[in-house]
């Protein structure tokens, strides 16, 4: 995982121990007031928000504790490695893309991270500028050409 990757983590982490759970206990304290448990629908929602909640708190620190943080500022060479951040272009249509190789927890398309254990991913991994690529995608093979390798 990447450093950026572990701290939005960690963020994710405190936001959910300080902000959420307090306000959910709050949400069912008040739910509660309001009577009869067994037809409170405000109550079970509360209820379910909190199960989620802490099933999530329970993730992060599961994933922060086992987290291997990789210092991608420190990794150079031609060839794509995790945390490369690789510049493609679509042989077919010639648009542009760039993809940063990522841990599968911090992977987020919209913002240009794959994960390591995603198709393009994997077909990236050990390449080199130049070379050409096939990635089977939904709407089928696409082919890319890598035109830059950077980090950091």
């Amino acid at each position: 995982m990447t450093q950026g990757g572990y701290n939005a983590l960690e963020q994710e982490l405190k936001r959910r121990q300080s902000e959420d759970r307090p306000t959910i206990v709050a949400a069912i304290s008040e739910a509660r007031a309001h009577g009869d448990l067994s037809e409170n629908a405000e109550y079970h929602a509360a209820k379910e928000q909190q199960s989620l909640n802490e099933g999530r708190i329970a993730e992060l620190e599961e994933y922060i504790a086992k987290a291997e943080i990789i210092d991608v500022s420190k990794l150079s060479g031609t060839k794509v490695l995790f945390g490369a951040t690789v510049s493609l272009i679509d042989e077919d249509t010639e648009e542009e893309k760039h993809y940063q190789i990522v841990g599968a927890q911090e992977a987020d398309v919209a913002s240009g991270k794959v994960s390591l254990s995603s198709p393009i991913a994997r077909a990236l991994i050990g390449k080199e500028e130049g070379d050409s690529i096939e990635v089977a995608a939904p709407g089928g093979a696409r082919s890319y050409e890598i035109t830059k390798v950077q980090f950091g």
